[in-house]
C-alpha cells in the first residue's frame, strides 16, 4: 500500500483536529474513493495485509480495462489519532484472540467528523480474516462505494444541472439532478439525450420510456432490446448509418430497490456499429412508474478513451439515484436554478 502522501498533505492542510466529546462539528476531510487502512504493521506485512489489499483494489466491474476500487493509504495503528481520525473514509483492522472468537465487520457513519464513514474489522487471528474476505469479496469496497455514492448524489442536489432538471420535470414529470457541466440536449418521442460534449471525459445521459405490461420486462434480455432500440434512434455514430449498440458479451443485470421501489438495473459496455471505434461502460436503472403505467429509464455512459473511466460512470450513476417519480415527488423540495427554493412538484 502506498505511504500516506497525497492524503495526509490533506488533512495537514485543514490545520484541523477531531474532538472526542460532545457533538461531531468537524468536516471530514480527504479525496472521493480513497480510504486510510489503520492496523499494525506486522499485520499489514502479512497474509492478511494483503487480503485487504486485494479486497480495496479489487477492479471495479464492467469497465473495459481494470481499474481499482479504491485507493489506499496505510497508517500504522499506533500513530492513529488526532487529524488521522478526519478522515471520510477509514478501516481499522483488529486482530487479536483475546477479544475477538469470530470476524465481525462494524460500520459507524460521523465517529470523528461529519460526513465520514468507519468501518472496524475485528478477527480473532489472521486466517479467520482471509478466510472472510475470500467468502465475502467487495463487502467492504461496496459499502464505501455506496457511501460515496450517496455523498455525491447529495452534492447533485446542490450543485447541478438545470437544463437536464427542467426538461425531464417537463417532459416525464420526474426530477433527476444531472452534473451541471451536462448542458446538451436532444429529444425524442419517449427519449431525452443529454451530454456534455467534452473532448475528454464524455459523459452522457439517456431518459427514456415504455409502456409497462407484464413482470417480464424485468429480464436482462427485454431491457438490452429496448436500449438497443432508443440509442439506434437516438444516438448516431460519425460515419452513415453507424449507432450505438449494447456488447452482448459484456453486460450482466441485478435487481435492486430505489426509494423502496424495485429497480433493474444494467451494467455492461456500449460499443458502436457500422465502423465507428467507440465504446465504453453504461449503467441503466429500470423502475415501474406505476401511477403512469410506465417503465422509465435512466442511463449514464461514458466516453474516455485509454484513461479511467470509474469515477465518471460512478458520477452518473450517483445522478441515476437522484432520480423521483411523479408519486416520489409530491411534498419534495424541487429546486430550480431560478429561484432556488421550495416549488410545486412538476404533477400537481
Amino acid at each position: 500500500m502506498k505511504q500516506l502522501g497525497v492524503l495526509l498533505l490533506t488533512v495537514i492542510l485543514t490545520g484541523l483536529t477531531s474532538c472526542n466529546s460532545g457533538p461531531v462539528t468537524t468536516h471530514a476531510t480527504g479525496i472521493a474513493y480513497e480510504v486510510i487502512v489503520v492496523m499494525d504493521r506486522a499485520a499489514l506485512e502479512s497474509n492478511a495485509g494483503e487480503a485487504i489489499k486485494q479486497e480495496l483494489t479489487s477492479p471495479v466491474a464492467y469497465l473495459p480495462q481494470d481499474e481499482a476500487s479504491l485507493r489506499t493509504t496505510y497508517c500504522p495503528a499506533d500513530q492513529f489519532d488526532g487529524m488521522f481520525k478526519i478522515v471520510r473514509n477509514i478501516l481499522i483492522v483488529n486482530i487479536n484472540r483475546d477479544l475477538y472468537t469470530k470476524v465481525s465487520m462494524l460500520p459507524e457513519k460521523d465517529k470523528w467528523a461529519r460526513g465520514q464513514m468507519v468501518v472496524k474489522l475485528n478477527a480473532p487471528d489472521a486466517t479467520s480474516l482471509e478466510t472472510y474476505l475470500a467468502e465475502n469479496k467487495r463487502t467492504v469496497v461496496n459499502l464505501f462505494t455506496e457511501e460515496e455514492m450517496k455523498r455525491a448524489a447529495e452534492f447533485l442536489t446542490e450543485s447541478y444541472s438545470p437544463t437536464v432538471l427542467e426538461k425531464v420535470q417537463a417532459k416525464f414529470g420526474i426530477s433527476l439532478y444531472a452534473p451541471s457541466d451536462i448542458k446538451s440536449s436532444k429529444e425524442g418521442e419517449n427519449c431525452l439525450w443529454f451530454s456534455n460534449d467534452a473532448p475528454t471525459g464524455r459523459m452522457d445521459l439517456l431518459i427514456y420510456t415504455f409502456p409497462f405490461t407484464d413482470k417480464n420486462t424485468f429480464t436482462l434480455d427485454y431491457l438490452v432490446e429496448m436500449r438497443d432500440s432508443v440509442a439506434k434512434q437516438m444516438i448516431p455514430g460519425a460515419f452513415e448509418g453507424s449507432y450505438m449498440s449494447t456488447e452482448k458479451r459484456v453486460v450482466d443485470y441485478s435487481a435492486s430497490k430505489l426509494h423502496g421501489k424495485y429497480c433493474g438495473i444494467v451494467r455492461g459496455l456500449w460499443r458502436m456499429e457500422g465502423g465507428d471505434m467507440m465504446g465504453g461502460p453504461f449503467v441503466s436503472y429500470a423502475r415501474v412508474d406505476e401511477e403512469n403505467k410506465r417503465v422509465i429509464v435512466t442511463e449514464g455512459f461514458v466516453y474516455e478513451p485509454n484513461k479511467e473511466k470509474k469515477n465518471y460512470i460512478r458520477r452518473l450513476e450517483a445522478s441515476l439515484q437522484t432520480c423521483l417519480f411523479p408519486d416520489e415527488l409530491h411534498g419534495e423540495v424541487v429546486v430550480t436554478h431560478k429561484a432556488q427554493a421550495k416549488v410545486e412538484s412538476a404533477v400537481e
